[in-house]
């Protein structure tokens, strides 16, 4: 973990930090950098803090906010969810609020005049909100505590999640140079990170990165074949009855998707930018609050989701970036429980991934960056070694085999593919780069069709030469060798493979090739191993009896709160319940996740329903 060489920070927590995070949030101590976070900052410095989703990033601006004096102004992009971050503050007691579009006039002066005289700890707020000359001169006459710049990588042009707003807070500094900023995010590369520094004017601002590995997913990457039935083979053999979240590439692969679903008895949901707005929403409402639901989606979803109970991420489709899967897969486990990000994917994805940046646009220089991080999403892909190696290499840390990803567990096979490559690339020069995937495999493979007797490639030297492998084996050698750069796609041309200046070396036999070995997609069985670098938390069959009992009752109090279960209470929180079976507040109060105005509101009715049991 790294801060410098940006100015010295002082480690250690603040007796006052440490007193509001258990009273308050109900938290035994602080984790990783979140008290050298939080002094720094409630002491009145700027920081750039990354940490991956599910790490405590809220509690670094949380604390602080109610550490300084005035009102902590939280900027962030998610409408959709600023309320039930409120609602999850007035939980545990903190006075939040939001300003956004879905208030009446009447009721944003309201929360104005809180504001005004310092009647609130939290206020969020949308960027275009705050840009707006009103709300400058509301946070002018107003005591302001911090500023906290939410999903901060949003300011990245190179991101993929840019928004336009977002570059002009810059203005935070220019007009309140003595309040502290905090830029918050979960994933940003180093030039992502120079780009957030710089456009929010925080060079001199402290830096906090902390590891971006996620010990409690395990990565699987298959290969696609029938990708809508693998899809359902892993929800029932692995996470039949569990929420998670499915990534598809156009909004009508996300309806498909769920209603394939929905008629195989799996509870799924669609969402994506083209749903009617009211019925995005309801949707979304439905996942943050039921259990056991799988919602469907496009990447307009996800960014800010706090459902700690997610189990699994799975992409339909291969994402645009290493950044972007980052993001997504670490929607699942923000619980610390064991999650897989699991993914299908084949020769189209790499073809129409490629289609969409040679048509995109975007000027040559945004284009060749999109190549790069394409290159490196296909790099994890197809690699031998393990993916999580991989992935965290990308943001530039180093670490060892994890043990839990598929390249750990059931390690591929590699092979010199250069004689099997040069057969490939002497068929594409052969029919003269003219033809598509399908036609170059039907030569090689010796398939007498009439489009082949036609343009008379019956007679090439190259025709059925490759007839000892099936369409299957070709075609993740083909894949591998765009994934290589030593063929490209031609959208211009029906699709037509060209050989690019790297296939000249192999075709002399200069240059040898790797290639993974072709695997038969396998039927997932019930996996039985639990994800390593996760805590056992077994109960005993009373504990369980209390935890379902509780369970129970958390959903009829949400319901009661018009907030999300875990809003109320955490899995883990109430694990910790089941086992320490208190029988007193007193008892109730040492449990973590549990802090003061929740033993105040809960206290009686848990210890009486525990009663019950014991």
């Amino acid at each position: 973990m790294s801060h410098s060489p940006h100015p010295d920070v002082s480690a250690g927590s603040d007796p006052q930090a440490l007193h509001i995070l258990q009273t308050v949030f109900g938290y035994p101590s602080f984790r990783g950098q979140q008290a050298e976070i939080v002094s720094h900052v409630a002491n009145g410095g700027d920081a750039l803090v990354l940490m991956p989703t599910g790490g405590g990033k809220s509690l670094c601006y949380q604390i602080p906010a109610l550490l300084r004096d005035g009102v902590g102004v939280v900027v962030s992009p998610l409408i959709a969810l600023m309320q039930d971050q409120v609602d999850a503050l007035a939980e545990v007691g903190v006075r939040a609020a939001f300003l956004n579009s879905t208030q009446t006039y009447e009721e944003a002066s309201q929360i104005e005049r809180r504001v005004r005289s310092g009647d609130l700890d939290l206020v969020y707020v949308a960027p275009e909100r705050l840009l707006t000359p009103r709300c400058l001169d509301l946070l002018e006459s107003s005591k302001i505590a911090l500023f906290a710049i939410d999903e901060a990588h949003c300011v990245s042009q190179w991101g993929h999640d840019f928004r336009p707003e977002y570059i002009k807070l810059s203005i935070l500094h220019e007009r309140f140079p003595q309040v502290p900023r905090i830029a918050l995010t979960a994933t940003a590369d180093q030039q992502t990170r120079e780009e957030i520094a710089l456009r929010l004017q925080l060079e001199q601002g402290a830096r906090f990165v902390s590891s971006f590995d996620r010990p409690n997913i395990r990565y699987q990457i298959v290969e696609k074949a029938n990708g809508r039935k693998q899809l359902l083979d892993f929800i029932q053999s692995e996470h039949a009855g569990d929420a998670g979240i499915v990534y598809c590439l156009s909004r009508k692969k996300v309806e498909e998707t769920a209603e394939f679903l929905e008629q195989q008895g799996i509870q799924a949901l669609p969402y994506h930018a083209g749903m009617d707005y009211a019925q995005r929403t309801r949707n979304q409402g439905r996942f943050l609050r039921e259990d056991g639901i799988v919602m469907v989606a496009t990447i307009a979803f996800g960014m800010g989701i706090d459902k700690p109970d997610v189990r699994f991420v799975a992409h339909l489709d291969l994402p645009k970036s290493i950044e972007g899967y980052y993001q997504e897969t670490g929607r699942a486990g923000r619980d610390g429980g064991p999650a897989n990000a699991w993914m299908a994917y084949g020769l189209q994805d790499v073809v129409q991934q490629r289609r969409m940046i040679d048509e995109s646009e975007a000027g040559e220089v945004f284009k060749r960056v999109l190549g790069v991080k394409l290159d490196a999403m296909l790099g994890l892909c197809e690699t031998l070694h393990c993916r999580r190696v991989r992935l965290l290499d990308y943001f530039g840390q180093g670490s060892e085999r994890c043990g839990n990803c598929d390249t750990c567990m059931s390690p591929p096979v590699s092979f010199d593919a250069t004689v099997v490559v040069q057969k490939l690339l002497s068929t594409i020069y052969r029919v003269d780069q003219r033809f598509g995937a399908m036609h170059v495999m039907d030569v090689l493979r010796g398939i007498d069709s009439d489009k082949i007797k036609q343009w008379r490639h019956d007679q090439l030297s190259t025709f059925g030469i490759g007839s000892d492998r099936s369409e299957a084996e070709w075609r993740a050698i083909l894949r591998q060798s765009i994934a290589l750069g030593l063929i490209t796609v031609d959208h211009e041309a029906y699709s037509a493979l060209k050989l690019t200046d790297a296939a000249r070396p192999v075709l002399r036999g200069e240059q040898p090739v790797q290639l993974r070995q072709y695997q038969k997609p396998v039927k997932q069985k019930r996996s039985g191993s639990k994800p390593k670098g996760y805590v056992e938390t077994d109960l005993s069959t009373l504990e369980q009896a209390i935890f379902e009992k509780l369970r129970w009752w958390r959903v009829e109090t949400a319901r009661k709160h018009n907030v999300p279960a875990y809003v109320i209470f955490h899995d883990a929180t109430m694990r910790e319940i089941a086992k320490a079976q208190p029988a007193s507040l007193g008892d109730l109060r040492g449990v973590s996740g549990v802090g003061e105005k929740k033993l105040e509101t809960y206290g009686a009715e848990i210890v009486e329903l525990i009663a019950e049991f014991t």
